[in-house]
């Protein structure tokens, strides 16, 4: 049978796509026309020796394969084959291939090879192979290189003139790392190909003044795109006194980047024609397609297919357009009339509807943007995309999110984990109450409760904010300020009203904040920057709040924005502001930065002292996580995983899902080191209750709290990605508010907590071992001073619909 599932949408080196796929009987033309464009040199490497043509003979053996002992996947591009691997069992040696593929010239140096070799294996896998064994001439450097870089681990030998690779495919770390990286750059570059264009199409420039196309079109000029931008129009000759061509296919120069403003029932003839000119990306602004129903939904995966088909990456449909502040393209390929300048955060959001407002509300407040990205539909480009870019790009310090869905969360929180090591990342996501997906987004929604996704966003280092005015109040902190070292907050006021309700705040989100610095209502500009002075310079001082109000009698000394900016710059701790009740980044408060846009060491301002506080403390937690040590993942001892997916396997084989029994539960627990112990030997303790499910979005999530009514009434219950860090078991076990009682509460003697942070180990990596674990319950796991009992198990056990991403092929959804 077909094996559909092998198919993918796949991001080569250099940003473009590809299409994978199995090789079926009716390739034979494809095969042939794809051998006629290959050099004699490369001809030489695959076959060992000059062969001008393929046979019919030839051809009809590689087109017909039986997906099993024989195996072959192309890689198409605008229809036509550029690369293809395969492999042959070989009947001597059991468990073994022989592997080799073949490059078009022209595509050669893109990461095909790489791509290919991945897929092949994970199909081996599929079908029992576990070994690849692969011939190369010895001055083949660029396939030898290819399969020695893949990460797996190699055997070589060099026999008559050969060089014979063999390599193990079981998954390692390094091959995984490798994956990753090789993911990272291509995504990274697709990103990077749409935000710099040399040149932009409009498709569907209408002369209507205030047409979607027209706007599209006038942004981009009035913005002063810096290359060539062209409109096409059906018949007219120029729109907005600019030239237009009746197809994009009449555009005499080349195209990098086309904005798609037309019906949705005409896209599918415009994308073909983008993909024939050669173009790179696609805007699609236009609407009428998943958000309409299920014929729009058809619409809109037809389209990101035969983009993807053609090379193409996709923004939209139904988006806002994307804009680069870069001095050297000026791109606002948005509908957007106002767009912030030039600054240091990355801007991804998903709604089309709110981008406008956001883009304006970002611009009164003061803050510059490096990119702005609204995916609409995000049909295909998503925020997992944008965070591969921003974590290279030198102009982006802070990466902003609005999330109405998320695609792939396992996905998101491994890349946002890496990122945010490096920079921030802030996110707004919508659907608290429901978890739900808007019409229209390529996602599912989300089964695990809110307060579990915002525990998951905090391990990954997520500041997940509750709104959009939060947003933008942590995002101009981050921009603009260093982050602070630690929790302790010196407040300076001329008010004793602002100076205790800012320290209020600041108890209440869990800072350390001694009394206010009161210099009373006629405090000059003097007495701040003697204050502010004397608390950058102190070391038990790691942030600074300054609360400057004009008094109610008389006027105010108009230097003290002056003094505050002179010693803000440089400082190493972040100042936050109340100035006269301003919001964003004032002018007085503004260190000059490109275009008149506020530059490092600039103070924003908060009309409220809470809303400066809590912006504070967002980032206070933020940077903590950052200091923390990420952990590792230790060597847990009495391990036995081959045997653990040996008895999964076993039982699964009487259908798809299995409640275990009380003795396999034991047997599987065993694997990992986990006895169940039935007969109390050891006193009371505190009952407590470990989960670990397979989650359809997030993969393995271990979950723990303790075991009664009062906690489940509570849902005190802490979340964590699984396979857990000694640093993540250690948190885990005190994330829960119930926490104290684990810990020695009023005097109690404290628990063995690390032996329950051993269990939680195993089992987070049983779980992150075993997709095939839908559920796992240890309830009750009893804790004492003298370690922990597992005394009831329950395990449920489901064929898993695929390999988890992490561990499958790099491919698009």
């Amino acid at each position: 049978m077909y094996p559909d599932h092998w198919e993918a949408d796949v991001v080569l080196a250099d940003g473009g796509t590809a299409h994978v796929r199995p090789i079926r009987p009716e390739d034979g033309d494809l095969l042939r026309a794809f051998y006629t464009r290959l050099s004699p040199e490369s001809i030489y490497y695959r076959f060992f020796s000059p062969r001008p043509r393929l046979s019919d003979r030839e051809i009809e053996h590689f087109v017909n394969v039986d997906h099993d002992r024989r195996v072959a996947l192309i890689a198409t591009i605008g229809g036509a084959m550029v690369a293809v691997v395969r492999y042959d069992r070989l009947k001597d040696r059991p468990g073994t291939a022989e592997v080799a593929f073949l490059v078009e010239d022209a595509h050669q140096g893109r990461g095909l090879g790489a791509v290919m070799l991945e897929h092949i294996a994970a199909a081996a896998r599929e079908r029992g192979v576990d070994r690849f064994v692969a011939s190369v001439l010895p001055d083949n450097r660029r396939m030898t290189r290819v399969f020695r870089d893949v990460g797996y681990r190699a055997e070589q030998r060099f026999e008559e003139g050969v060089i014979e690779l063999v390599l193990d495919l079981e998954p390692t770390e390094t091959s995984v790392e490798v994956m990753a990286a090789r993911e990272h750059r291509a995504e990274s570059r697709s990103i990077q190909r749409l935000l710099f264009p040399g040149s932009v199409a409009v498709i569907g420039a209408s002369r209507a003044e205030h047409s979607v196309g027209r706007s599209v079109l006038r942004h981009l000029l009035t913005g002063d795109f810096s290359g060539p931008v062209y409109p096409v129009h059906p018949t007219a000759t120029a729109v907005a006194g600019v030239r237009a061509y009746a197809s994009v296919l009449e555009i005499p120069d080349d195209v990098d980047l086309a904005v798609v403003s037309v019906r949705a029932s005409s896209v599918r003839e415009v994308v073909e024609q983008c993909g024939s000119k050669g173009v790179r990306g696609l805007v699609v602004v236009s609407s009428g397609f998943g958000e309409t129903g299920a014929e729009g939904r058809e619409r809109q995966e037809e389209l990101v297919r035969l983009a993807r088909a053609y090379g193409m990456r996709v923004v939209g449909p139904n988006c806002l357009g994307i804009a680069n502040t870069d001095p050297d393209v000026r791109l606002n390929a948005t509908l957007a009339p106002t767009m912030p300048g030039r600054g240091p955060v990355g801007f991804f959001s998903q709604s089309g509807a709110l981008g406008i407002a956001i883009l304006q509300r970002t611009a009164e407040r003061g803050l510059g943007l490096s990119t702005f990205v609204s995916a609409g539909n995000r049909a295909d480009v998503s925020g997992n995309d944008l965070m591969q870019y921003w974590e290279e790009d030198p102009a982006t310090k802070a990466v902003l999110l609005y999330l109405e869905s998320l695609g792939n969360p396992r996905k998101f929180a491994r890349l946002a984990r890496r990122l945010g090591r490096r920079k921030p990342i802030v996110a707004v996501k919508s659907g608290r109450s429901t978890q739900g997906v808007p019409l229209g987004h390529a996602a599912q929604a989300l089964s695990l409760p809110d307060h579990a996704v915002s525990a998951l966003f905090a391990q990954a280092g997520v500041i997940r904010v509750e709104d959009l005015a939060e947003l933008f109040d942590v995002a101009q902190l981050l921009a603009y300020q260093p982050l602070p070292t630690g929790d302790r907050v010196m407040i300076i006021d001329n008010s004793d009203s602002l100076g205790l309700l800012a320290q209020d705040a600041a108890v209440a989100l869990g800072l350390d904040a001694a009394a206010p610095v009161n210099l009373g209502p006629r405090a000059d500009a003097d007495d701040y920057e003697a204050a502010l002075s004397s608390a950058l310079e102190d070391d038990q001082v790691d942030a600074v709040v300054a609360l400057f109000t004009p008094p109610t009698v008389g006027g105010y000394d108009v230097r003290v924005p002056e003094k505050i900016l002179r010693l803000a710059k440089g400082a190493s701790k972040p100042i936050v502001a109340t100035y006269l009740g301003s919001e964003g980044m004032p002018e007085d408060l503004r260190i000059p930065g490109p275009d008149g846009m506020p530059g490092a060491g600039s103070v924003p301002s908060y009309p409220a002292p809470e809303d400066a506080v809590r912006a504070l403390a967002y980032v206070i937690r933020y940077a903590q996580w950052r200091r923390r040590p990420q952990g590792r993942l230790p060597e847990l001892e009495g391990t036995d995983r081959k045997r653990a997916r040996a008895l999964v396997g076993e039982w699964l084989d009487t259908g798809v899902s299995v409640e275990a029994t009380h003795e396999q539960a034991a047997e599987l627990l065993g694997c990992y080191g986990i006895a169940i112990v039935e007969k109390n030997e050891h006193g009371e303790g505190i009952p407590a209750r470990i989960v670990t499910m397979e989650d359809p979005s997030f993969g393995a999530v271990v979950s723990f709290g303790l075991a009664d009514e009062t906690t489940a009434l509570l849902d005190d219950r802490a979340y964590r990605l699984a396979p857990l860090t000694d640093v993540e078991a250690s948190d885990l076990v005190r994330a829960i508010r119930t926490a104290p009682l684990l810990l020695g509460h009023k005097g109690a003697e404290p628990v063995d907590v690390p032996a329950l942070e051993d269990l939680l180990l195993r089992v987070s990596r049983l779980g992150d071992d075993l997709p095939e674990v839908a559920r796992l319950e240890l309830d009750p796991v009893v804790v004492g001073p003298w370690g922990c009992a597992v005394r009831e198990v329950t395990l449920r056990l489901e064929r898993p619909r695929g390999p988890r991403p992490e561990l499958g092929p790099r491919r698009l959804r």
